[in-house]
């Protein structure tokens, strides 16, 4: 069966429990308030946000939060993951955690900066 391609973050949002869509608006107002300027789109099936490159991309699952601040977004935070499963690329916040906001807030004033200076 082919997995449901979304053409909107709109349409992508609306797919979750009431729950999870709160927490994927609040992410998106979050990004959208930090750089009105970028892009939001669909990329690789989930939300993401362009200006000057890639800033973010963020995906729901059924028990995390994929937060993916590209490369340079994870190594320059790296000390502030600990309490994450993190990879080279992505972070999971757990959804029956709090999910940190404020760690959000600054990865992408960090990305847009670095995008800026491109």
């Amino acid at each position: 069966m082919e997995k449901h391609k979304f053409l909107s973050v709109d349409e992508y949002e609306s797919n979750f429990p009431e729950e999870v869509q709160l927490i994927v608006g609040q992410i998106r107002d979050l990004i959208r308030a930090i750089a009105p300027e970028a892009q939001e789109c669909i990329s690789y099936n989930m939300p993401a946000y362009k200006f000057k490159g890639v800033l973010v991309y963020f995906a729901a699952y059924k028990n995390h939060i994929g937060f993916y601040p590209t490369g340079s977004g994870i190594k320059h935070f790296e000390s502030e993951l600990g309490p994450y499963k993190w990879a080279k690329g992505s972070i999971q916040f757990p959804l029956n955690q709090e999910i940190p906001f404020d760690l959000i807030q600054k990865i992408v004033t960090y990305r847009l900066e670095e995008n800026r200076s491109k």
